[in-house]
């Protein structure tokens, strides 16, 4: 597979005449750019922006200051003995023009008869119709550990204090999935405090990540307490991501082993999805993001790919993570018709994604059911496993009850046995909440629990078993077909 410097190379040798780096690093991009003209020479490299004009060439030093229409006629002109790489910051402020929009067009056809590049950098832009076909798009990834290697070895050089091996190593690794300026940013941080950069800087990038998720619309960073012993039954559960938490490791890799993908959690409400995305998170002590689905789709065509590119490049950032897509059915599980293909796309996104990611992203995605999601979805490989979380049997029944007294009144043993014989068909939330209102009974006359007030209340309480049965026994069928595993452990009478 080419790299990323290589496929540059190949457009600016190819004479593609305008190339959009889609990314907001302008100083980095530079650089790269400064990069390729080396190695590609005779090139030569020159900027614009609004304000300063051309940059670079001595000769026509701030040509085109305040006048973007002008640097292109510049360009027009230019002798093709001289073969240039024109980098333009902002540039697609001005696109919508329709002078600058006819000389961009005529520029895509001469250029392919003169060795000139036009390379435009920006972040989230959706250009105009007039450009589709003559814009070559080029993603900038994320700085690689080598790339951030270096970054730190020059800052902490430049400060007169180098690093230790050991502390490099870790800094480089904390900082993986930052932008160039974010690593920037959390460098300056550390030497104004101390004056150099150490160990101690590991939390800056942990903040510094947070940072970046706070300013996303569509991931929230969430912080939680929820542990596995939190979560009556879903033993088969527990017990396979236990295997996988153990496949994060180093010696995993040396083993051969890939990084875990994610699981899909299907089941009726109630039974403890959420809870495990959040127990997951806690228990292999990484950072929680919420997906929200829903805010992917903005209104203006293309956006919500875009938003798409930039939600992934967020969660990569984070990484080693957990991302929870919650309700992924009600995100995904629309007719594609009423949207123009828009939730197709994304999909189609993410699921590339999360089959070709090489980051230590665990994908955990929950789904009320199963007839509203695509067959794509479901296929093998998407996931590594997908568990059906089941209504609880009477064994787990019985442990969720005493987690959740145990939770409140710790001191306390009531029998359980004929709560537990009018609980069938609750879900985990559904005995929560026999329990919550079992106590408000109590508390009212100012006494303590007794197992009369869980009688009642459970004989008070209607479950989602009785009022969606079809739904239920759906959800069971096509589970049995061996499409899902289940969460419990079957137990033998």
């Amino acid at each position: 597979m080419k790299s990323w410097e290589q496929h540059l190379d190949l457009l600016i040798r190819a004479r593609t005449p305008l190339i959009w780096i889609r990314s907001g690093e302008e100083e980095r991009v530079e650089v790269l750019l400064q990069q390729a003209a080396q190695r590609l020479l005779p090139r030569q490299l020159t900027s614009w922006d609004y304000i300063q004009g051309l940059k670079g060439l001595i000769n026509s030093e701030g040509l085109g200051a305040r006048q973007p229409i002008a640097v292109l006629e510049w360009l027009q002109k230019l002798d093709g003995k001289i073969p240039t790489i024109l980098l333009l910051k902002d540039f697609h402020r001005f696109c919508e023009d329709p002078g600058i929009s006819r000389i961009l067009r005529n520029l895509s056809g001469d250029l392919r008869h003169k060795p000139h590049t036009i390379v435009l950098c920006s972040g989230p832009w959706i250009p105009p119709n007039d450009l589709d076909d003559t814009l070559t798009i080029l993603d900038l990834p994320l700085p690689q550990e080598p790339e951030i290697k270096n970054l730190l070895q020059n800052i902490a050089q430049k400060s007169n204090c180098p690093l230790e091996s050991d502390v490099l190593e870790e800094l480089t690794h904390a900082c993986s999935g930052l932008s160039e300026i974010r690593v920037r940013q959390v460098a300056a941080r550390a030497l104004a405090q101390r004056g150099k950069l150490g160990r101690e800087d590991l939390s800056e990038v942990l903040e510094e990540k947070r940072q970046s998720i706070a300013r996303s619309e569509v991931l929230e960073f969430c912080v939680t307490n929820a542990k596995p012993s939190d979560i009556g039954g879903l033993d088969a559960l527990k017990s396979w991501l236990a295997q996988r938490h153990q496949a994060f490791s180093d010696e995993a890799r040396d083993f051969g082993l890939p990084l875990p993908r994610g699981v899909l959690l299907v089941g009726p409400q109630g039974t403890g999805k959420s809870l495990t995305a959040k127990a997951i998170s806690q228990s292999w002590s990484m950072p929680l993001l919420r997906l929200d689905v829903g805010r992917l789709f903005a209104g203006l065509v293309g956006a919500s790919e875009a938003r798409t590119r930039e939600t992934i490049q967020r969660a990569e950032a984070m990484a080693p993570c957990v991302l929870w897509i919650d309700e992924i059915d009600k995100g995904f599980g629309g007719d594609a018709r009423s949207d123009g293909g828009t939730s197709q796309r994304v999909l189609a996104n993410v699921l590339t994604w999360m089959a070709e990611k090489t980051s230590a992203v665990f994908v955990v995605a929950t789904a009320n059911g199963v007839e509203r999601l695509p067959g794509e979805l479901l296929r093998k490989g998407r996931f590594d496993e997908i568990f059906l979380l089941d209504l609880p049997t009477i064994e787990e029944r019985f442990r969720i009850i005493e987690l959740h007294i145990r939770q409140r009144r710790p001191n306390l043993s009531i029998p359980l046995n004929s709560v537990i014989d009018r609980t069938e068909g609750f879900s985990g939330a559904e005995l929560e909440q026999t329990v919550i209102e079992a106590m408000h009974l109590a508390f009212a006359e100012r006494r303590e629990l007794q197992e009369t007030d869980l009688i009642l209340a459970a004989t008070q309480l209607v479950p989602l078993s009785r009022t969606a049965r079809e739904q239920l026994d759906s959800l069971k069928q096509w589970a049995s077909t061996g499409r899902a595993r289940p969460a419990s452990v079957v137990f033998k009478k």
